[in-house]
């Protein structure tokens, strides 16, 4: 999995795509739920449109294929592992062909909220097969970066009490029953997948983030680290020639 270089497949290209051709910048934002990854995508969106940047943000079960699908199935409470899984992988090979490609080809940064490694991290908290999960996904593109966001399951209990007041279902794993009640599934299922995230950050080699810290510390971290993929389409150019703007990468 390591040493791969960005925006090819990690497995198996994807037919017809010239991956020569994508000229845009794949940035991933991972992390386990309510660990405030949302709050920064919006804050890194109109910073990079600030520096002059095209900017697509997309995100799990948004695609028009099967989002809609997945929030109705997710409704019952009654979607199984693998049923989920397959569920969200539809999803992202929708958004993949229809929205990542094109706007990396048109030379846009995609700033995606939650990527494969979500999907991977749900189904082998739930006990499925890491192999069979990795051939699954391996159409996706390898990013430019995947930045995890990593906080304790103290943390994420804080920011759902004050955040959203109540755990939901899906979070709390309760369709696995990893408790005898709501809130000691959550704990027992959000150990679960972050230690999965863990894992996959030796793997796939994501940059991890101290996410218990204040919100605007933890974005100045991600900007830092994101700034780096830019930093040499602005340096100063050579004496007597005046500065230029930006490029669109």
């Amino acid at each position: 999995m390591l040493n791969r270089q960005p925006l090819t497949a990690y497995r198996t290209p994807l037919p017809g795509v010239d991956y020569s051709e994508l000229q845009g910048k794949l940035i991933v934002i991972e992390g386990p739920d309510s660990v405030g990854r949302s709050t920064q995508v919006a804050q890194l969106k109109a910073w990079l449109e600030n520096l002059g940047h095209a900017v697509l943000d997309t995100g799990m079960a948004r695609s028009a294929l099967a989002g809609k699908g997945i929030k109705q199935a997710k409704e019952g409470n009654t979607l199984g592992p693998l049923t989920m899984t397959l569920y969200y992988t539809t999803d992202f090979a929708d958004r993949l062909e229809n929205e990542i490609i094109p706007a990396l080809r048109a030379g846009f940064v995609v700033l995606t909220d939650r990527y494969i490694f979500s999907i991977m991290a749900r189904a082998l908290a739930r006990g499925e097969d890491r192999a069979w999960i990795e051939r699954t996904l391996g159409f996706g593109l390898v990013p430019h970066k995947t930045l995890y966001m990593r906080a304790e399951v103290k943390d994420l209990i804080s920011r759902v009490v004050v955040g959203k007041g109540m755990f939901d279902y899906w979070e709390s794993g309760l369709d696995m029953h990893f408790g005898d009640d709501m809130f000691d599934s959550f704990v027992n299922y959000q150990r679960r997948l972050i230690r999965v995230f863990d894992g996959l950050a030796r793997s796939y080699e994501f940059e991890t983030i101290d996410a218990s810290r204040p919100t605007e510390q933890v974005f100045e971290a991600m900007r830092a680290s994101i700034d780096g993929l830019f930093a040499p389409t602005r340096r100063s150019p050579a004496r007597g020639k005046s500065a230029a703007a930006p490029a669109h990468r």
